[in-house]
């Protein structure tokens, strides 16, 4: 970093320690930061303000992929097949409720119930579905990105907010925050054209909270996005979480390039930890910060905790969207209990509200 460089960073340090809030051009400072174990000192900083007690917390949960079928074709995306393709699928009843069966022989708590945009299936799918899964298992469903619920509204001809209250009735908790990708328009329109645009995702999550339905945020970085759009999106988020505190944490993950149409390659260890340390350092009403376990494995996720991650987010029983794209790291409660303590952490399970069990 250049001599003007480093008089930037000891400013933007000096408001970190002084808890003021940063600015966009602070940001893109942090950005510019090659010496790390600088960036992180300033992040794990926060993180200890947020979460005194060295504690690392984590979810018994597993995702369910119920669908594959997609008409939407992001370039990113190497899991969709379009309806009517062969390797198209709908998962049974049965099929869901195995594989939650599983899940809580465990002493699993979560169900992250996510798919691609299926026109076949409508919104009375997902409440039988819901409803059948919360009389039958003592779980939290954490499900339905944005992209899906906006799917569902507009082929149930039914508003946001209805939408959203009939899930809730059914038994949805949560909601994640997939399909977010990068919260700029000229961004979504490389990756991802069909897919709604920044202001639904954003009304969305609004709607969510407004009716009680909190959720997560997410980023996809590496693909074609700048810093200064990297930027645009931790900005977009932290202003609505300023109006409605509804999101539990953030977690961002790398782009996936093997199998998909988009062009590009895996982000760097180093970039994964910058981002990371930045997004904890720009997100100052986020409570916590998630690491990506299955695209970055244990190694990189471990260091992770040093810059600014207080969560280890779920279990990883089965995955199929993103390690369609050649993640292949998955994580079991052992596995995740030893990352944790080995980087000097107290593991803690909590639930899908980020409340500590046992």
């Amino acid at each position: 970093m250049s001599g003007n460089g480093a008089e930037r960073f000891k400013e933007v340090e000096t408001k970190v320690l002084a808890g003021e809030r940063l600015t966009t051009e602070d940001g893109l400072t942090l950005f510019e930061v090659t010496n790390l174990p600088a960036l992180a000192f300033l992040a794990d900083t926060v993180r200890r303000r947020k979460r005194p007690e060295r504690e690392v917390t984590y979810v018994i949960g597993r995702i369910v992929n119920y669908t594959n079928v997609c008409w939407v074709k992001c370039s990113f995306c190497a899991f969709y097949r379009l309806p009517g393709h062969h390797e198209g699928y709908v998962l049974s009843r049965e099929e869901i409720f195995e594989k939650i069966q599983e899940l809580v022989d465990h002493g699993g708590t979560e169900v992250l119930f996510q798919g691609g945009l299926n026109p076949a299936l409508k919104i009375d799918y997902y409440e039988d579905t819901f409803r059948a899964i919360k009389e039958r298992f003592p779980v939290d469903i954490h499900g339905l990105s944005p992209a899906e619920l906006i799917y569902l509204a507009k082929i149930s001809n039914l508003s946001m907010r209805e939408t959203l209250l009939r899930l809730k009735a059914a038994g949805l908790g949560s909601i994640p925050g997939g399909g977010a990708e990068i919260l700029v328009e000229e961004v979504r329109q490389v990756i991802s054209p069909l897919k709604d645009t920044v202001q639904e995702w954003l009304d969305c999550m609004l709607t969510a909270h407004q009716v009680g339905i909190p959720s997560s945020a997410t980023m996809m970085f590496g693909s074609v996005e700048t810093a200064e759009q990297r930027m645009e999106h931790f900005l977009r988020l932290r202003s609505l979480q300023d109006e409605t505190r509804g999101f539990t944490a953030f977690v961002a993950w790398n782009f996936q390039p093997e199998g998909t149409a988009l062009n590009g390659k895996r982000a760097s260890a180093f970039d994964y930890l910058r981002t990371m340390a930045v997004a904890r350092l720009m997100l100052d009403n986020f409570d916590n910060i998630q690491a990506s376990w299955l695209t970055q494995g244990p190694k990189v996720a471990q260091i992770a905790l040093h810059y600014g991650i207080s969560d280890l987010g779920s279990t990883i029983f089965e995955e199929r969207v993103v390690s369609a794209g050649g993640a292949k790291f998955m994580a079991s409660r052992e596995e995740i209990e030893r990352v944790i303590r080995d980087a000097g952490y107290v593991p803690r399970v909590r639930n899908t509200r980020y409340e500590i069990l046992g």
